[in-house]
């Protein structure tokens, strides 16, 4: 389980820096100096916008998936093969959801967020039927 959390940890670590990337340097007329400025005047492009919301939707994401998964680690008396499916669920469908949200990819965008709570679902479950 201890490589799930730090998966997971990665996918949002790495997900945090995609809204500043989009915003001033992945646009058609990249805004380089503007994005050493105080960025007063600088409007924000379609893909940053959408990335600032796919940072937010991982953080209210993230919010339930570690605290399950480090009680799942504290349980000795679990079945760590369901909270482990549950875990890589989450990752996965994670990962997917990004680049469909900032790219605008909707109805699988929608798939990949399901997996990944179906995932934390795993995890509830491993955790409420362990013994």
């Amino acid at each position: 389980m201890d490589l799930i959390i730090y998966a997971a940890l990665a996918v949002f670590f790495l997900q945090c820096f995609l809204p500043p990337l989009f915003r001033f340097y992945l646009r058609p007329d990249p805004q380089v100096m503007a994005a050493l400025g105080s960025r007063d005047r600088l409007e924000p492009s379609l893909y940053g916008e959408r990335a600032d919301r796919a940072l937010r939707n991982m953080t209210e994401a993230m919010v339930l998936f570690l605290p399950m998964a480090l009680l799942c680690e504290m349980k000795p008396s679990m079945d760590f093969s369901l909270a482990e499916l549950g875990g890589q669920l989450f990752v996965a469908g994670r990962a997917l959801y990004i680049p469909c949200y900032i790219f605008g990819i909707n109805v699988v965008r929608t798939l990949f967020w399901s997996i990944g709570h179906a995932g934390v679902g795993l995890l509830l479950y491993a955790l409420l039927t362990a013994g």
